[in-house]
């Protein structure tokens, strides 16, 4: 076993559950990643050895049909997944957080509803919180929902689904300003916000009454799984599936959802750069100048120390986070500070195995290639380095309050 990314202190039952995920990766993903990803195609054999394996259900109850296990576990599997193809890890990614928000938010029914069907993959999920003139700024979501008897009318245009098209749950954060006046939502928008669980049937075009899934969007790079639009016009959707029960909880449910989501993202950049490192390593003791192979070069050695520091780096502080949400303490500071440095060490050392690589890196026979496109989407998804850093910088304000 290589000795970078190892985890101290983890359980048999963990070991036996990433040796198995680790096995899969070797023999199922990374032998047909690279086609399927040029071919922009959806991977529904991997998906459904993911299924067998239960990794849909990795962290929903054992009561509800899951496996049980903790973040931890959860984000080791993901960094070992995203090592083989990314784009399988966000095909699991967004099913885990729609999961993780009924568990902590759900009521009681609506969890003996969907988790055991999430837990065999059968029902699998996608959230939606960004909108086409949004961006960062949650606050300004223009999407809506009006109550009409038992039912709510829906009605807004939301952007960047993952799993779009092959869901049939999505977890969807809309504006409701029921119970709150013109004033009290222009001081504190958040609490405006509600979140709605909407089934539907997968595919594209009207896949229920008043809701649209267009085609895919085109992307640079994270191909394979489907990114799309979502359009509600007149979209009913009844009261009883209001995240939780309660509107004007929304926001706070969906915080909690991309706060663990962002350990995802971090295990992402970690799995994605221990690849490139292992690539870079490779090629850097079979490619030969000036008489011996370019790895006895000082400088690609100093290369790659400095690449195999930032793999080691970023894995133990998305460690650190996932331990931290799973003791039930607050970890936004510690999710904040991996996703944001596993995703920049992530392009760095990509970059860096690019280089090494020379004039090939260039070249679609390279796995390197795929990868070089891949990484750029971790610097974005679930926050911006930008965002990462406000989060940071107001935590620790707070932590570390002047007392004059």
């Amino acid at each position: 076993m290589a000795r970078l990314a190892q985890t101290a202190g983890l359980t048999d039952i963990q070991q036996e559950i990433l040796s198995t995920v680790r096995d899969f990766v070797d023999k199922e993903i990374l032998p047909v990643a690279t086609e399927l990803e040029h071919r922009d195609e959806y991977p529904q054999q991997i998906v459904d050895g993911l299924k067998e394996l239960g990794l849909f259900g990795l962290m929903i109850p054992e009561e509800y049909g899951g496996l049980g296990e903790s973040l931890l576990t959860y984000a080791l599997c993901v960094e070992e997944i995203a090592r083989g193809w990314m784009s399988v890890s966000g095909i699991i990614n967004t099913h885990f957080i729609v999961a993780y928000m009924l568990k902590q938010h759900g009521t009681q029914e609506q969890k003996d509803h969907f988790l055991p069907r999430m837990a065999t993959g059968d029902v699998r999920g996608a959230f939606s919180m960004s909108e086409p003139g949004l961006g960062s700024d949650v606050s300004a979501i223009t999407s809506k929902a009006v109550r009409d008897g038992d039912e709510y009318v829906l009605t807004g245009q939301k952007m960047w689904l993952t799993n779009g098209g092959t869901s049939s749950l999505v977890a969807v954060l809309v504006r409701s300003d029921e119970g709150h006046s013109a004033a009290e939502t222009a001081a504190a928008p958040h609490k405006s916000m509600t979140t709605f669980l909407v089934a539907k049937e997968p595919g594209f075009g009207e896949v229920r009454p008043g809701l649209t899934i267009p085609g895919k969007i085109e992307k640079m790079g994270y191909k394979g799984v489907d990114t799309t639009e979502l359009i509600m016009d007149g979209l009913r959707v009844p009261a009883d599936r209001v995240l939780g029960g309660v509107t004007g909880r929304g926001f706070y449910q969906m915080m909690d959802g991309v706060e663990v989501g962002r350990v995802n993202v971090a295990a992402r950049g970690c799995g994605v750069a221990r690849r490139a490192f292992e690539l870079g390593i490779a090629y850097a003791q079979q490619r030969h100048t000036f008489g011996k192979p370019i790895a006895h070069h000082q400088a690609i050695q100093f290369k790659l120390a400095e690449m195999a520091t930032k793999v080691e780096a970023a894995h133990a502080m998305m460690v650190n986070a996932a331990r931290k949400k799973d003791s039930g303490e607050r970890n936004d500071l510690e999710a904040g500070m991996a996703k944001y440095l596993a995703a920049e060490y992530c392009k760095e050392v990509v970059e860096d195995s690019f280089r090494i690589h020379g004039g090939y890196g260039f070249s679609k026979e390279y796995e390197i290639e795929r990868l070089y496109r891949e990484a750029p989407m971790l610097l974005i998804g679930e926050g911006t380095a930008e965002i990462q850093k406000m989060i940071i910088g107001r935590r620790l304000l707070e932590e570390y309050r002047f007392q004059g």
